[in-house]
């Protein structure tokens, strides 16, 4: 795959935003920004979907340290490789504030995972949250974490679809 205009971007990005620069100019946003199916593009060679439509703490747990390996097998190396995960149905709740007001609010959230989300996002990771789900659980998008690397789509199972179509792999945890 020869280097191009996008490969560039993408690689001034990432680095802007190791150095922090990236986070200082860029003002927060009240819920992740919204993409069009069109939107989501192969960027590395090696491009692979996690497909996170379940709600059990240790199998995203283990889903976080598959990607983990993943990335360290290509020496973490966010230009080799492209992982993105994609959560509708009950995945979308590891990507929240909080519980109160859901579903899922008896449960307890599994401390510090979002910043094992967070420490795999440093390699590129992109988290698609499903807007259907939102709708049909009548969460607030607001109740999305708000970080770079979290956007929504208007379906997930049409996201997975869409980025399969694009040639990224598919893997399942469980």
């Amino acid at each position: 795959m020869s280097h191009s205009f996008a490969d560039s971007t993408r690689r001034s990005m990432l680095l802007a935003a190791a150095s922090g620069l990236a986070a200082a100019a860029t003002p927060a946003l009240a819920a992740p920004r919204d993409l069009k199916l069109t939107d989501l593009q192969k960027e590395a060679d090696i491009a692979c979907v996690y497909h996170c439509d379940f709600g059990d703490p240790p199998r995203f747990v283990q889903m976080l340290t598959n990607i983990a390996n993943h990335y360290f097998a290509y020496g973490a190396d966010p230009f080799a490789l492209q992982l993105v995960v994609v959560a509708h149905g009950p995945g979308v709740k590891f990507f929240l504030n909080d519980l109160a007001d859901t579903s899922w609010r008896d449960e307890v959230m599994v401390p510090k995972i979002f910043e094992r989300i967070e420490d795999v996002a440093k390699n590129g990771l992109k988290v698609h949250l499903c807007e259907i789900t939102f709708d049909r659980l009548k969460l607030d998008k607001a109740k999305a974490r708000n970080a770079e690397f979290i956007s929504f789509v208007p379906s997930g199972v049409a996201a997975v679809a869409a980025l399969q179509a694009k040639g990224f792999g598919y893997m399942k945890v469980g």
